[in-house]
């Protein structure tokens, strides 16, 4: 029989302290220090290639709100649309939690085509090449976060790293997919980093965006197989809305990387 002081215990509170009405969590605080960091490794990337600043600071601004209102509303649309058409107002509580990835991935994609369009006058390629560097490690910090708040685990194992999540009044350990996730986006981050900073793959456009897509995409897929269906719905799928979600990022991925490949490199000059 199986003890259960052989797992880890977790039971952390979500809120680090409150004043008043205004209360400080672990997610958000996270969720904040990932892009602040994000922001000081790009804009170290952007400037060793001489952008202007005004580019780079209308950049973060746009990937905030893009992130934010596409993981928000990603959530809304792929897995609690039923609920969210019926209470419309739940919408913009977003201090109550739901955000999905996939529609934060897509909602960059639409700001990246916005602002290559209105401010840099590149390549939609060659800036998401750049932002997906500090994004990997941005989605490692979310993820973390998602751990402070006892969310988005596995299912039941006997591994002696299981965690039980006593805060869901949880009473056998489950696989701590948030770690698993976490680590992986880590290691995405540094594959990405050597790419940028020590080969020439950024003058090829959508390369490194490719390898995002497939590194990040890839990994998400088949941790979704030990994770716990976030909706009811999603019981007695082959795969889960996770999975379909990311097979399309997956295949764009090693579609950018070929054609990338196959075309010669483009150096930007500024004027």
């Amino acid at each position: 029989m199986i003890s259960l002081l052989n797992f880890i215990h977790w039971n952390v509170d979500p809120e680090i302290f409150s004043l008043g009405p205004l209360s400080i969590r672990w997610y958000g605080l996270l969720f904040a220090s990932g892009f602040l960091i994000g922001y000081y490794i790009g804009e170290r990337m952007l400037k060793s290639e001489g952008v202007n600043q005004k580019w780079i600071d209308s950049l973060f601004f746009y990937i905030i709100i893009a992130t934010v209102v596409g993981a928000r509303l990603g959530h809304v649309l792929f897995y609690g649309w039923e609920y969210y058409w019926q209470h419309p107002a739940e919408i913009i509580k977003v201090w109550h939690g739901g955000l999905a990835s996939h529609g934060g991935a897509i909602g960059i994609l639409i700001a990246m085509y916005l602002h290559s369009k209105k401010v840099t006058k590149r390549t939609m390629l060659w800036t998401l090449d750049r932002i997906v560097v500090p994004t990997a490690l941005v989605a490692a910090f979310i993820r973390t976060g998602n751990l402070m708040n006892s969310e988005i685990y596995g299912i039941q194992t006997t591994l002696p790293w299981g965690v039980i999540f006593e805060r869901n009044g949880e009473t056998v350990a489950k696989h701590p997919t948030q770690v698993y996730e976490a680590l992986s986006y880590l290691v995405s981050f540094v594959v990405l980093t050597y790419l940028y900073w020590k080969t020439k793959v950024k003058d090829r456009p959508g390369l490194i965006l490719g390898a995002f897509f497939v590194l990040i995409f890839m990994a998400r897929f088949f941790i979704e197989f030990i994770k716990e269906d976030q909706e009811a719905f999603e019981a007695g799928m082959a795969l889960n809305m996770g999975q379909w979600l990311s097979v399309p990022f997956v295949l764009v991925g090693a579609f950018l990387i070929y054609t990338a490949m196959k075309r010669p490199p483009v150096v930007f000059k500024n004027s």
